[in-house]
């Protein structure tokens, strides 16, 4: 036995995504493998227990799928396995959630069918399994993306014309507890289907909001596993909140300087239209749209202080 030293390359992806339905983990998780398997001039490979949904993508990515209907962890393992066989260097599994809940499940048969009806000694019988799938998560010789759904809780937000509206937000992911130490990248999505990079070994990307992530996004991780070059904060899909916050800012202030010009001693804009622009401001997020957004309301106040100018001239 000896120690050497420690070196970053030909390293294998571990990547997590986990949101509430609708949020665009099956296609985020399609796009990062697909930016991933096009540096390896290779296919990839997708274990889907989401009836087939990864298949309503085909027309636009390209991969190769083995549909589980029996999502013990049994057959997760035998699909991994599989895959190894065939040579995949790429695997999406879609999701994960399916086998804590057939995990579950077990659990719940076991406890029901002994006489004190206790939990626990069911757990230590299956307990094992879980142990095994995260052994072949870790143990997949290429690079693997999974997914992970949310538990789901519907809270009453303001939305970006000032109404109460009610909006859904993602938890925990269902898995098991700790399942989130196992990943190198951990990305938590949301109903704007915008990626916020809550773990990251990287060391690049973290806190970082990511509008849609894709192919780009995967080459660029490739690139930092396999040594060839570094990620940078260049990367240009790649916008954290405070540079997005500083955008925001600059067009709002902005607004502010446009909504408060005037011809003389007379306003050019009414305090109504400017209580109105204030609450459009407040209700509008921080987001790449968002930020679009406001940026179109300057183009349309600069049109409308010219106007107000040539109309007091005349």
């Amino acid at each position: 036995m000896a120690f050497n030293e420690a070196t970053r390359n030909n390293l294998y992806l571990r990547c997590a995504l986990f949101g509430p339905s609708g949020c665009g983990k099956t296609m985020t998780a399609l796009r990062i493998a697909k930016g991933i398997a096009e540096k390896m001039g290779s296919r990839f490979a997708v274990i889907d227990t989401e009836a087939r949904s990864a298949s309503k993508y085909a027309d636009r990515i390209s991969f190769d799928v083995e549909n589980l209907t029996d999502k013990s962890i049994d057959a997760y393992l035998a699909a991994m396995d599989e895959c190894i066989k065939a040579g995949y260097k790429v695997l999406v599994i879609d999701s994960l959630s399916h086998a804590w809940r057939e995990l579950t499940e077990e659990v719940d048969r076991i406890s029901q069918h002994s006489t004190n009806k206790n939990t626990f000694t069911a757990w230590g019988k299956v307990a094992p399994k879980q142990k095994q799938l995260i052994d072949a998560i870790l143990n997949f010789p290429g690079h693997l993306i999974a997914t992970m759904r949310s538990k789901t809780e519907w809270v009453i937000s303001e939305n970006r014309n000032g109404k109460l509206a009610p909006e859904k937000m993602g938890l925990a992911p269902e898995q098991g507890k700790g399942i989130e130490y196992e990943f190198d990248l951990l990305i938590e999505m949301n109903q704007h289907h915008q990626a916020s990079v809550t773990k990251d070994r990287t060391g690049k990307f973290q806190d970082s909001v990511i509008d849609k992530p894709g192919e780009d996004f995967g080459c660029s991780l490739y690139d930092w596993l396999t040594g060839n070059a570094r990620v940078t904060n260049s990367y240009n899909k790649v916008q954290n909140e405070e540079s997005l916050t500083d955008k925001g800012n600059k067009i709002v202030q902005k607004i502010g300087e446009i909504i408060t010009s005037v011809n003389g001693s007379v306003n050019l804009f009414s305090e109504k239209e400017k209580n109105e622009l204030r609450s459009i401001i407040k209700s509008t997020r921080m987001d790449g749209e968002g930020i679009d957004e406001l940026a179109s309301i300057v183009k349309l106040l600069e049109e409308q202080k010219n106007e107000r100018l040539k109309n007091s001239a005349a």
